[in-house]
């Protein structure tokens, strides 16, 4: 969706800004209310989304009657509201100085009860429309003089605004592709214009103030920028989308204003669905408990590490991915010490598995006898571009049909390891762990002592404040290195 906020010219100006200087204010304090609607909007949706968890999303079927529950509601709603509302405007008559958008605009008006034609229903033109049209209504059509006979009144407005923002709240989450984005333009749209037109009315419609349009895209900036807590990139998307660098200025001190009240309550709503779904999400900063005390990677780690050998029996790796859901494991050399060697992922060795690229038990005896194999192979190779020909959709671990007579083959991991993983000593800061992580986007990181053996790994949730929390009551040195179980 594509909006397009051409820059309207006061007669009495003279002058291309359609808003005056001493009107930043009045647009900061729209931004703080759009941050208190945003805060309401953010609390009412996350216990609304703690009570679907807990009695509706655990069941497809409790889903679909929501979804089938919520169509209805919504749907009695917005026809219910053009009949409470019952009132018919005439259709703007003198479009003399209006631009060919303004003029196609007004043939989107609905007539719903009213003649065609000649009348609409202002409640109705707002809901019925498709929603990028009604914005646009919204931020072009400019005011028709005084006594409240704009294109839409302030009561139409307000009618529409309640409503649909209530109805926001219950639709997001639910078992529907729906967003955030566009019935937040919406509903600031109508609050910033409702605001607009108020001033205009202390002002006795006398042009002291910019035009209702300028203060509806400043109402839906406050709106959205309270509910999603973006600053920057909400600034961009919609200066591109008003396509004039006057609302630079305005758009960042509504964005900033409604930010900083709405963290006074909450956080952002994406940040709280993030929370209630428990996803790793880590903050760019690390977090102040992590400044606060000296932690180090050995107090985080898991030490229940879980690794394979270089060369390793395939029912060994079969028993290991059917009891174990890690997404990669570590490959130590044990005819060395236990010495780091290098990394595996669970699709490929689940690929190896599928495809049966092992060897014969009788090629070895036993790894673990120190022999030096040298570059020989035990087992078919099998070419990168065939494991990766699978993405996304790699095979399972129950894909694969281990025989009885297979499981003492041997697989060779050495063509397939990643060799140079990344690693962290024990003794490293728990800050540059988390700039680690957070700069390579890892999943995981093998922590290793001054051996280069591995004595623990640490993946996001290690990091997150809560699990910070708890490793500080670890001591420095609660591992050693015989905790880890390697399997044979």
């Amino acid at each position: 969706m594509i909006l397009t906020f051409t820059v309207l010219y006061h007669p009495s100006r003279g002058e291309a800004s359609n808003f005056s200087i001493w009107e930043l204010p009045v647009f900061a304090i729209i931004g703080c209310l759009g941050g208190l609607i945003g805060a309401v909007f953010n609390a009412a949706n996350e216990h609304l989304t703690i009570w679907r968890m807990k009695h509706v999303n655990h069941s497809k079927t409790r889903r679909f009657v929501e979804v089938c529950a919520v169509t209805f509601l919504v749907s009695a709603v917005s026809f219910v509201m053009p009949l409470i509302w019952g009132r018919c405007t005439e259709l703007p008559k003198d479009m003399q100085d209006w631009t060919n958008q303004e003029k196609n605009l007004v043939d989107h008006l609905i007539s719903f009860n009213c003649e065609r034609g000649k009348e609409y229903n202002e409640v109705a033109s707002l809901i019925f429309t498709e929603a990028d049209i009604a914005i646009k209504q919204l931020f072009h059509f400019r005011e028709g003089g005084g006594e409240d006979n704009s294109t839409f009144s302030s009561g139409a407005l307000f009618l529409f605004f309640i409503p649909y923002l209530m109805l926001a709240t219950i639709v997001y989450g639910i078992a529907v592709p729906s967003g955030l984005f566009v019935p937040s333009l919406l509903s600031g749209a109508a609050f910033g214009r409702l605001c607009g037109h108020l001033l205009h009315k202390l002002d006795h419609t006398n042009g002291t103030f910019a035009d209702s349009g300028t203060y509806a895209l400043m109402g839906s900036a406050a709106v959205l920028g309270g509910m999603a807590r973006m600053t920057i990139s909400l600034t961009v998307i919609l200066l591109e989308a008003t396509g004039d660098m006057q609302y630079v200025l305005p758009l960042m001190l509504v964005l900033m204003s409604a930010r900083f009240t709405g963290n006074v309550f909450n956080e952002g709503l994406y940040d709280i669905h993030i929370h209630l779904k428990k996803i790793p999400f880590m903050e760019p900063e690390v977090p102040p408990i992590a400044e606060r005390n000296e932690i180090v990677a050995g107090q985080v780690m898991s030490t229940e590490v879980k690794c394979l050998r270089p060369v390793e029996r395939a029912g060994v790796v079969y028993d290991l991915l059917n009891t174990c859901k890690h997404g990669t494991f570590p490959i130590v050399d044990t005819a060395t010490g236990g010495t780091l060697y290098g990394t595996a992922s669970r699709s490929m060795l689940c690929t190896l598995l599928k495809r049966r690229a092992f060897g014969s038990p009788d090629v070895l005896d036993e790894y673990d006898n120190g022999e030096n194999l040298g570059p020989r192979r035990l087992s078919p190779l099998v070419q990168w571009d065939t494991i990766e020909r699978a993405y996304p959709r790699y095979p399972e671990i129950d894909d694969v049909d281990m025989r009885d007579s297979d499981r003492n083959c041997w697989l060779d991991l050495r063509p397939y390891a990643n060799t140079a993983p990344y690693t962290v000593n024990e003794t490293a800061s728990i800050q540059r762990t988390y700039r680690l992580f957070r700069t390579l986007g890892l999943r995981f990181l093998c922590v290793v002592n001054y051996n280069n053996q591995v004595v623990g790994i640490i993946t996001r949730e290690d990091l997150l404040p809560e699990s910070l929390s708890n490793s500080l009551l670890r001591g420095r040195n609660a591992h050693v290195v015989e905790d880890i179980h390697h399997l044979s």
